[in-house]
Order: structure tokens, then C-alpha cells, then sequence
């Protein structure tokens, strides 16, 4: 993740990384569950050729761990 020092509990792009692999060495599903700190993932995707893939979706739960109000006058400056 970007910008972030520590661990987080879910990181969507390893999760999908990772299930794109697992296909290539176990010739697996086009749907595939994560189990991450955060919840269970879910991605899934179609296979186009070889070694490419197409209709990636990324599904899981999310909740809202920061808010804040911006003063865009400040920002501005």
C-alpha cells in the first residue's frame, strides 16, 4: 500500500496477485476466497489466453476507520 508504514489488514492487490498465481500453478477456479486479517476476499476473473486475465472483481467487506473535515481555504494556501 502506498504511503502506509505499517501492516494493514487487508491488501486487495496481494490478495489478487496472489489468487492470479495460484491459478497458473494449480490450474484453479476463476473463483477464489481470501482469508486476510481484515475478512474474507473475494476475487474473481476470466482467463484470456495463457497468461492474461480480464473481468478482475475484488469483493469484501469494508469499514470506515478514519473522518475528518478538510478547511479548503487552508488547503489552499
Amino acid at each position: 500500500e502506498r504511503g502506509v508504514e505499517n501492516e494493514t489488514l487487508s491488501c486487495g492487490t496481494g490478495a489478487t496477485a496472489a489468487a492470479l498465481i495460484c491459478y497458473h500453478n494449480e490450474n484453479g477456479f476463476n473463483d477464489v476466497h481470501v482469508k486476510t486479517k481484515g475478512g474474507i476476499l473475494q476475487i474473481e476473473y476470466d482467463r484470456v489466453g495463457d497468461q492474461q486475465f480480464q473481468n478482475i472483481w475484488l469483493c469484501g467487506p469494508a469499514k470506515k476507520v478514519f473522518e475528518a473535515k478538510l478547511d479548503l481555504e487552508i488547503l489552499s494556501k
